[in-house]
């Protein structure tokens, strides 16, 4: 969270000034590419009117800061209270005269506090393509700027959490009474850079500066196709591809090498009990994605099946669904938080039964795929997981576990195959998660870890009983060999314990 210390100005003199004479953020000096803007403005009760009059002119400031136009920035806001409503929609006006009128005109509700409300009204209809939001395809940054005073009468945590996930980013902004917990559960990572909190409403310019500086720098891959396959960062009027941790840039500059040798059936066992919470829960699918991104995902590769668990299971994907490494993540993402407890021994069975079986994708025993569990959870267990986890290693799957916070070591170690250090990963919070990629990455990926060489061939072909038969008959010789030199050994020993006697 960032702080803005600053020494306030009495709020009198602010309201006394001309409007040309306050403090105003500078014009539209750089061009951050196209971009969606929600302002999200709490005017529940709370706001007193005086106040509301400085956040109602940080907005007309902070638009004079920006780009706007029907190809470059498009600008909504909606206001909350008890109730959302929409003060003006991306699609109303290309104007900055037209967007400052409507604010000018603005009437606060002055209710209550439904801040989860308001999210759900700004990803369900303010960033809606009716509304003037811009295609997905046409990959265009959906940013919301929420505004507030005080602590949240409703949920926020599960809502932003799905708000983010549909891929809009989230700026909180705190004043005075503000409840930092609920402003950490709505802003985007890192919240360092997206958690701001002020000690007054007329210290609020400072977070515009701030955010338009942050825009500024944003960024020329948003206005080019970059072709970068995981990550695009801008560098003033150039850019250049990133890729995950673990994962190298190939020579075009664009591409990320992946794991190309062997082939692995993997199923995924995520907990989705109530101690994860829902911002934790979407850091974990994205975990899992980053998983994803260094294996070569395919029907004749790598297999992903994901199972959720709980208080029950849920298989949100099988094996044998989905064939690319972008519909696995998309499928991901999609995946809805369940809650409740946390039934690892259930989920431990239901994978050993159904996961791994050729119905649900899994490729037959005759091939020699390796089958590989990875099952990540926080906290102990509700039943016993001893029996299914014994019965995974006895059915030949190899078993990872990863636990983070409260997550217990003795039940990470009976699920995990020996030896533990190579199977057992932990991490002491949801947000560091991604250190243990690389561990992962050099056990489960098959060019490094458990399958490496493997071969798709099925042991009844006529080259593999050759093979099998020259092996077999090789070993044999070298054992009569050794057998004959032992005979020649003990012989000897007789001999001399004769001539002893």
């Amino acid at each position: 969270m960032t702080g803005l210390l600053c020494s306030p100005l009495p709020v009198l003199l602010l309201l006394l000034w001309p409007w040309e004479t306050q403090p105003q953020f500078a014009g539209p000096g750089c061009r951050a590419g196209p971009l969606d803007l929600v302002f999200v403005i709490d005017s529940s009760r709370s706001v007193r009117p005086f106040e509301f009059e400085t956040m109602r002119q940080f907005l007309v400031g902070l638009l004079r800061s920006l780009d706007v136009g029907p190809n470059a920035t498009r600008v909504g806001v909606i206001q909350y209270s008890s109730q959302v409503q929409s003060v003006f929609p991306l699609s109303a006006f290309s104007r900055r005269e037209d967007m400052e009128r409507a604010i000018r005109a603005l009437v606060p509700l002055a209710q209550g506090t439904m801040t989860g409300l308001a999210i759900q009204y700004a990803m369900n209809v303010a960033f809606s393509v009716a509304e003037g939001a811009r295609p997905p395809e046409a990959r265009v940054p959906r940013v919301a700027v929420i505004v507030t005073d005080g602590r949240p009468q409703d949920r926020v945590a599960e809502v932003a959490a799905q708000a983010r996930a549909r891929g809009i980013e989230i700026y909180a902004v705190g004043v005075q009474r503000a409840d930092v917990g609920s402003l950490r559960a709505m802003a985007s990572p890192p919240l360092d850079e997206h958690v701001f909190l002020v000690d007054s409403f007329d210290l609020i310019q400072e977070f515009g500066l701030q955010f338009q500086g942050q825009l500024c720098a944003r960024d020329l891959c948003n206005g080019v196709d970059h072709g970068c396959e995981y990550q695009c960062v801008s560098e003033g009027l150039s850019y250049h591809c990133l890729c995950p941790e673990g994962r190298q840039l190939l020579a075009d500059g664009k591409s990320c090498n992946r794991c190309r040798e062997g082939h692995v059936d993997l199923v995924l066992l995520v907990d989705g009990s109530k101690s994860v919470r829902p911002q934790n829960f979407e850091l974990v699918k994205r975990f899992v994605n980053q998983i994803v991104d260094f294996l070569d995902v395919s029907p004749e590769g790598t297999r992903v099946g994901l199972v959720q668990f709980s208080s029950r299971v849920r298989t949100e994907f099988p094996l044998g669904r989905y064939g690319t490494a972008a519909e696995v993540k998309q499928a991901v993402l999609a995946v809805e938080y369940m809650e409740r407890g946390t039934m690892t021994g259930l989920a431990l069975r239901h994978m050993v039964e159904h996961s791994f079986s050729e119905a649900q994708g899994a490729r037959p025993r005759t091939l020699n795929v390796p089958r590989v569990g990875l099952v990540f959870t926080d906290g102990r267990s509700q039943d016993d997981i001893s029996v299914w986890a014994a019965r995974a290693k006895e059915e030949g799957i190899v078993m990872y576990a990863v636990g983070v916070g409260k997550a217990v070591e003795e039940e990470l170690r009976k699920i995990a195959s020996e030896p533990a250090e190579l199977h057992v990963s932990y991490s002491p919070d949801f947000g560091t998660m991604t250190h243990l990629l690389e561990n992962l990455k050099g056990s489960i990926c098959p060019e490094e870890g458990i399958s490496a060489g493997t071969e798709l061939r099925s042991p009844c072909e006529c080259e593999s009983l050759v093979e099998f038969q020259g092996r077999t008959l090789g070993a044999l010789e070298s054992l009569t060999q050794k057998l004959v030199q032992l005979t020649a050994r003990l012989e000897d020993l007789e001999n001399q314990l004769a001539i002893q006697k």
